[in-house]
């Protein structure tokens, strides 16, 4: 079965509001020899004649009148979408956005975002997923809206990035750890019991090779999955802890920190989506909501 021309939808809809052969074409611009054309399609598409000779007019047949109104619907609801989107109303929008990210960016930027969106769209809720890999399928799939982290070789090519800010690696230890006392150097750094943080149980990284260009290796006390993890335990412990410096701000609250006295290890935190969801109005508003939590937050702390 062949599928149907859904242009003659337009030309039956104004068919049906005019009652005219003639006055249609003048509306869709066309001649009227074309309407009568396009008029005996209809007829044969839907096998029903629509309009008949009444004396001088054309009046509609009962299968004409019942769809008059559905097919102008129809009609009105397509010229709908293929019409650029309109100005995005937020005092009324009313949707449910899906973030996935670390508990530390939640801890750090989330309240200054939420604060953010509840101010411009009162109807909007945001909902943190935990990160537990790097996987691009949950945006793919749309079961996540937005996304922050550092770019990784799983990182699927298509996704659409955008750098939130540079963040530099510092220790973490309990307040009165011998650590918080004298002058951090690699091997005093590199003599401690260490908590790693890492997804995939690998207690080994860039930090071990920049402690290995200097001729040291660090003792590594466990492994963790996450960076508050990681705190939680340098708090409870001895235990030193390399973390993200603005990811965790809230995190270290009553810790000591100090510099890496190793080469600077930075990273880059970005904000990740599909590229379907570039042209939505209201992600793009999101998007550009997280990027002012993270700058304002970054000000607020003197960064």
């Amino acid at each position: 079965m062949s599928t149907p021309d859904l242009n003659l939808l337009v030309t039956l809809d104004v068919l049906l509001a005019e009652g005219s052969v003639a006055a249609a074409a003048r509306r869709l611009r066309l001649s009227p020899s074309a309407m009568s054309r396009a008029l005996a399609r209809l007829r044969e598409t839907t096998g029903d004649p629509l309009l008949v000779r009444a004396g001088r007019g054309l009046v509609a047949t009962p299968r004409a009148l019942e769809l008059r109104e559905r097919v102008n619907h129809l009609v009105q609801d397509a010229e709908a979408i293929l019409r650029p989107a309109e100005a995005l109303d937020l005092r009324h929008l009313a949707r449910t956005f899906t973030l996935r990210t670390s508990e530390g960016f939640v801890e750090t930027f989330g309240g200054d975002l939420l604060e953010h969106v509840g101010r411009e769209a009162p109807g909007v809720r945001l909902r943190f997923m935990q990160k537990a890999d790097r996987e691009s399928a949950s945006l793919r799939d749309g079961t996540v809206d937005l996304e922050t982290g550092v770019i990784g070789s799983t990182t699927s090519p298509e996704v659409r990035v955008q750098a939130l800010f540079r963040d530099r690696f510092i220790g973490v230890v309990r307040p009165g750890h011998p650590l918080c006392q004298g002058e951090m150097t690699p091997a005093r750094y590199a003599a401690g019991r260490h908590v790693v943080v890492s997804r995939r149980s690998i207690d080994k990284g860039p930090i071990d090779d920049a402690l290995q260009a200097l001729g040291l290796e660090r003792e590594i006390g466990t492994v963790v999955g996450g960076f508050s993890t990681a705190l939680a335990l340098a708090r409870a412990s001895d235990l030193i802890a390399s973390v993200p410096e603005h990811h965790t701000e809230g995190l270290r609250l009553g810790l000591h920190s100090f510099p890496l006295p190793i080469p600077a290890l930075e990273i880059t935190v970005s904000l990740l989506w599909h590229p379907r969801m570039d042209g939505d109005l209201a992600h793009r508003w999101l998007r550009s909501c997280v990027r002012d939590a993270c700058a304002e937050r970054r000000v607020s702390a003197g960064s």
